[in-house]
C-alpha cells in the first residue's frame, strides 16, 4: 500500500523547505522501490511563501480526512511574512496533535518546529530550531516545553526537527526511510544523483 505525506503549508512557508518533500516523494514515486504520495494542504486557498512564490495547495484542511495520512511535514517560514498567522492557528496545531496521537512521523525544518512545539507535542522531548538571530526562536522552543538540543537536526521517536534550511534534503530523507525503507532512500538519492 502507497503511504501518503501530509505536507502542511502556512502563509509564509519557505519555499525550498516544502519543495524537498515534494521533490523527494515524487523521486521515491517515480524511480524508487517504494512509491510515496504526496498532498500539500492548508487552511488558505492561496498561500503566499517567505520568498513571494503564490500557491495553491491541493487541499484545503477543511476538506481532508488526516487518518488517509502516513506522516506529515512542515516547512518554516518567516514571520515577516505571515507565517505564525498560520502556524499557531488551533486547526493547524489540531492537525499536528492529531499525527502525534496516532505516532505517525512528524517532520519539521528550521521554525517549523515551533507549531509543532504549541501543540504541546514536544513537552519533555528533544528538539531544536533555528539557532541564529541571537538564539530567540530556540528559546521560544524551550518556553514551550522542549529539551533544546545543540545538533543539526534531532530525532525524538516519531518527530524530527532540524536548525535551518540547510537541513532540509536531509530530513526529507529521514522521513522517506521512516514510511519506506533504507534501500528505497539508497535508490532514489542514487536516481537524483546524490550518490
Amino acid at each position: 500500500m502507497t503511504k501518503k505525506v501530509l505536507l502542511l503549508l502556512a502563509q509564509g512557508f519557505e519555499e525550498y523547505e516544502a519543495s524537498v518533500f515534494t521533490d523527494v516523494m515524487g523521486w521515491s514515486r517515480a524511480e524508487g522501490l517504494e512509491g510515496v504520495d504526496l498532498l500539500t494542504a492548508g487552511i488558505r486557498k492561496q498561500i503566499k511563501g517567505t520568498w513571494n512564490l503564490l500557491v495553491e495547495p491541493q487541499a484545503q484542511l477543511k476538506d481532508i480526512h488526516l487518518d488517509d495520512f502516513d506522516a506529515l511535514a512542515i516547512p518554516g517560514g518567516f514571520e515577516e511574512t505571515g507565517f505564525y498567522e498560520d502556524a499557531y492557528a488551533e486547526e493547524f496545531l489540531d492537525v499536528i496533535r492529531h499525527f502525534n496521537q496516532a505516532g505517525k512521523p512528524i517532520a519539521s525544518i528550521c521554525v517549523g518546529a515551533l507549531p509543532v512545539a504549541k501543540a504541546g507535542v514536544l513537552k519533555n522531548r528533544n528538539a531544536t530550531t533555528y539557532d541564529l538571530s541571537g538564539g530567540h526562536r530556540r528559546k521560544q522552543l524551550a518556553a514551550m516545553g522542549a529539551m533544546v538540543k545543540n545538533h543539526r537536526i534531532v530525532t525524538d521517536d516519531n518527530i524530527i526537527t532540524s536548525i535551518g534550511p540547510a537541513t532540509a534534503v536531509e530530513v526529507a530523507f529521514m522521513l522517506l526511510e521512516m514510511l519506506t525503507s533504507a534501500d528505497n532512500v539508497q535508490a532514489v538519492k542514487h536516481h537524483m544523483r546524490f550518490i
